[in-house]
């Protein structure tokens, strides 16, 4: 990430109002680079840092494209799309991910993310699609099944070492930690993640190109009808691609321009990120004033008598 001569200002403030009376306050930052590293606006600080949770899906999908592991098992966009994704455990989104494990003859009792409460199998977990493509990696490569999510093993290191090529650190520079459901994540800055996004959208690779692809014509399959990342892919057809991580989380890039968009809300507030996105994507001008109301109706009015509003601009570095 390139540094420049302030990578900081004021942060965001977004107010749940209740018939136009604050009630509530969640602090938010924000940072917007290119594919080249460089910060071009902020709000709050550029250096900030948070584990980058589920937003890292994409890039952890890159393992399954550049082992060849995707073409001998005849696995198609959907199939990427469903590891790309933090997905509601629908039927489609669980058959979806068990066609990973089935083509490469791997048993469903292999996936060791939780079964979630009131769910009968694995498959149903928002992280079933990423856990399968791990070990689809693994059935290419002859790596061990039982310890794929272990940070040395072998999946896990040809990740790391993909997102540290991206953001041109060494893979031993990288804090990590795992994930509710059991994979590694890392501790990366608002700037580093919204770098790696401007990547992802920039169409200088043809894995990435595809994962964006993957991503924008199956939107249903990444989050799930009324979801945020799903309805903003939806809308926009192809023009942003969007994921989210948990505690705060969400991550945006202008597909094709190089540029992505990185958000954290401090106290993790899901309603916060929703709020904001739609906030600097209409200040951006990612978005139409059309698609802009939508999304406003939809994430920002809650109820009849409370509102979302964001206070607070990005700032132009």
């Amino acid at each position: 990430m390139t540094r420049g001569k302030r990578t900081q200002s004021a942060e965001l403030e977004v107010r749940l109002l209740r018939e136009g009376i604050a009630e509530s306050a969640h602090r938010v930052q924000a940072v917007v680079a290119d594919n080249r590293g460089r910060i071009l606006s902020v709000a709050g600080n550029a250096e900030t840092a948070t584990f980058v949770r589920s937003a890292l899906k994409p890039f952890q999908a890159l393992a399954v494209l550049t082992t060849g592991t995707l073409e001998r098992f005849g696995l198609t966009d959907r199939d990427l799309a469903i590891i790309c994704s933090s997905h509601q455990g629908t039927v489609e989104q669980a058959r979806r991910a068990f066609n990973i494990l089935w083509r490469c003859d791997v048993e469903s009792s292999a996936l060791q993310c939780p079964i979630p409460p009131g769910k009968r199998s694995p498959l149903e977990h928002n992280c079933s699609g990423k856990h399968a493509g791990m070990l689809a990696v693994c059935r290419q490569r002859n790596y061990p099944l039982s310890s794929y999510l272990q940070r040395n093993h072998p999946v896990q290191q040809l990740i790391l070492s993909k997102v540290a090529e991206l953001l041109r650190m060494p893979p031993e520079e990288f804090i990590g930690a795992h994930d509710d459901c059991g994979a590694p994540t890392y501790f990366l800055q608002l700037g580093q993640m919204a770098t790696l996004y401007a990547q992802l959208a920039s169409g200088d690779t043809l894995e990435m190109e595809r994962i964006v692809r993957a991503m924008t014509h199956h939107p249903t399959l990444i989050a799930g009808d009324g979801h945020f990342d799903t309805e903003l892919m939806r809308l926009t057809e192809g023009e942003l691609v969007s994921k989210a991580g948990s505690e705060g989380v969400q991550c945006i890039a202008r597909v094709g321009q190089g540029l992505g968009l990185a958000i954290k809300v401090m106290d993790g507030a899901k309603r916060a990120k929703h709020a904001v996105a739609i906030h600097l994507l209409r200040q951006m001008g990612w978005i139409t004033p059309t698609i802009a109301e939508t999304l406003t109706e939809t994430y920002m009015t809650l109820g009849n008598f409370k509102r979302l509003e964001v206070l607070g601009e990005l700032s132009l570095l």
